[in-house]
């Protein structure tokens, strides 16, 4: 098996991607990033008002205003990290920190819907999720064109951002429940 997808393996995998359940899915995989390039896969974690995902380096990144809170926290549905890492311990290498079996599109979770993950409760944010150079060095230009094309964007292959606004702690297997709009 190759490193990366040809476009007709992502193509393909469209159909599994859009059976995703829309309402609830499990929590996969809790991966926190200590520091730039480095990955810890969790069974379990906390996420906190003010770190995001408790340990992961987000809070220490620097901008010009620093860390961005409506990107706190990446998801990617697992559907999606299966197609473009082609082996589990490879979804890792997106660089997300939690990956749910859930549909993540735009339609199904606009900005603003809140989803109860554990004990936690987290918020969809505006801002899109893109692949950059990172993705493509680990998984191939064509799965970088296939997560950013029209398709690709309005299902969220790429992922999806969003912030803590309930802390509380997260396990896998956990189920990602979508709430009520306020």
């Amino acid at each position: 098996m190759s490193t990366h997808a040809t476009v007709a393996e992502l193509e393909a995998g469209l159909k599994l991607i859009r059976q995703a359940p829309h309402s609830e899915g499990p929590l996969q995989l809790i991966v926190r990033r200590p520091d730039v390039g480095e990955r810890e896969v969790l069974g379990e974690g906390q996420l906190d008002l003010a770190e995001g995902l408790a340990g992961d380096g987000w809070s220490r990144r620097r901008g010009r205003r620093g860390p961005d809170p409506d990107a706190q926290l990446t998801l990617m549905g697992s559907r999606a990290a299966a197609l473009v890492a082609r082996k589990p311990e490879r979804w890792a290498l997106a660089g997300d920190q939690l990956y749910v079996d859930l549909d993540l599109s735009e339609e199904n979770l606009p900005a603003g819907t809140r989803l109860a993950v554990g004990s936690a409760v987290i918020e969809i944010t505006p801002p899109p999720h893109t692949g950059c150079k990172k993705f493509v060095e680990r998984f191939g230009l064509d799965a970088m064109l296939f997560v950013n094309s029209p398709t690709g964007r309005a299902l969220r292959l790429r992922g999806v951002n969003a912030r803590v606004v309930e802390p509380g702690s997260i396990a896998v297997g956990d189920l990602v429940r979508k709430l009520p709009s306020a």
